[in-house]
């Protein structure tokens, strides 16, 4: 096994590295949070891929295999995941495992199919999530809006590449759906990139080298090329995909970590078909900055934005400087978290339900004052 040396900003108490992880993401902040364990013998690593209970992790004696038995929690939050930073056996250990994972410090996560309410970490320690959409297919702006409510929940911060930008040979056009996309994700840079001719790599290229970047959208969004021109190899097969809805087959089937050649780490991870929300309700309100600004101006402050006189989000609505696919995309996402909440929270169910009971109320109130007004 290599010994542990200090890193290039010298040797500090408690802190150690290598110059073999400083290309995963290695820093000293991650080696102070590591003492404790490289005290007990233990060695540093990142987890690069997860299958079945085993991982690949890079040390600094290069990648290792290790079982992960000791850390199976009950917990499906706590699973040891692509991105973390873990604590190892020293080489010689028959079998070994990792013991640890230390505190992250982003996470990127979903909600399950089941219906227990359970997360799904996707991907650990990551500071930019990048949200591959395909133009060879109608844009779904509502699954854009989902996307970005969890990165912006995860403490990552968003970007939105529109792949397979040489579909679309119009220019105007293609500026056209840039603006969509750019109105839908307020804050968030929209790069539209060609893998094929390398328009756009380069500043795509920019990005990732600064951290760690996790590639997320649905099969046959381009995941696996844009990897493929970002790493400069064909380092993940590449599947053809539908000509009649733009879609592919998984060719990703496990989250994989590669450390870039231009610097920066880059996590792929399979076409994901379902989207669920987990505890996003900061997301939400992120993605739907305008409607929270607005919302400020309400007359009541728990204002819902439905019937309320003095409501400032209806008051855009009507002028036309707020779209109604936003609201409805706003209220349909703040109501899945709600409920996704309300499974594991008998009060917040009883809260829910008294407040949609009342609000119906105030619905049919109103609906009823308009048609005595009419009369």
């Amino acid at each position: 096994m290599s010994s542990l040396s200090s890193g290039s900003s010298g040797s500090t108490s408690g802190s150690t590295t290598t110059s073999a992880l400083d290309a995963y993401g290695w820093d000293a902040d991650w080696a102070d949070a590591f003492a404790s364990y490289a005290e007990r013998g233990l060695v540093p690593g990142r987890v690069l891929r997860v299958d079945r209970g085993r991982c690949d992790l890079v040390t600094p004696e290069g990648v290792v295999h290790a079982d992960t038995e000791y850390v199976v929690p009950r917990d499906p939050m706590k699973v040891i995941c692509t991105g973390d930073w873990a604590a190892v056996d020293p080489a010689g250990a028959d079998p070994r495992y990792v013991q640890a994972y230390l505190p992250r410090r982003t996470a990127f996560v979903r909600s399950t199919s089941s219906k227990r309410s359970e997360g799904q970490i996707l991907a650990a320690n990551v500071d930019h999530a990048i949200i591959a959409v395909s133009l060879a297919a109608e844009l779904d702006l509502g699954r854009i809006e989902r996307f970005l409510a969890l990165a912006w929940e995860s403490g990552a911060q968003p970007l939105v590449v529109l792949t397979k930008a040489d579909l679309v040979p119009d220019p105007v056009g293609l500026s056209y759906l840039v603006s969509d996309v750019e109105t839908t994700a307020p804050g968030v840079q929209v790069l539209p990139v060609s893998a094929l001719d390398g328009d756009g790599t380069e500043v795509l290229r920019a990005v990732v080298a600064d951290g760690t970047s996790v590639l997320l959208g649905q099969s046959g969004a381009g995941k696996s090329t844009l990897a493929n021109a970002l790493m400069g190899a064909e380092v993940m097969d590449v599947q053809a995909v539908r000509d009649m809805d733009g879609k592919g087959r998984h060719t990703t089937t496990t989250r994989n970590l590669f450390a870039l050649p231009g610097g920066g780490v880059l996590i792929d991870t399979p076409g994901l078909r379902g989207v669920g929300l987990y505890d996003a309700e900061a997301g939400v309100g992120q993605v739907f900055a305008e409607i929270s600004e607005l919302a400020e101006d309400c007359r009541f402050l728990d204002c819902a934005h439905t019937v309320e006189p003095g409501c400032a989000v209806l008051a855009a609505l009507e002028d036309g400087s707020l779209h109604q696919r936003r609201l409805d995309s706003y209220r349909k996402l703040l109501r899945e978290n709600e409920r996704l909440a309300a499974r594991t929270d008998a009060r917040l169910r009883a809260d829910i339900r008294k407040v949609w009971k009342q609000r119906g109320a105030e619905g049919r109130a109103a609906v009823e004052a308009k048609r005595g007004g009419l009369r």
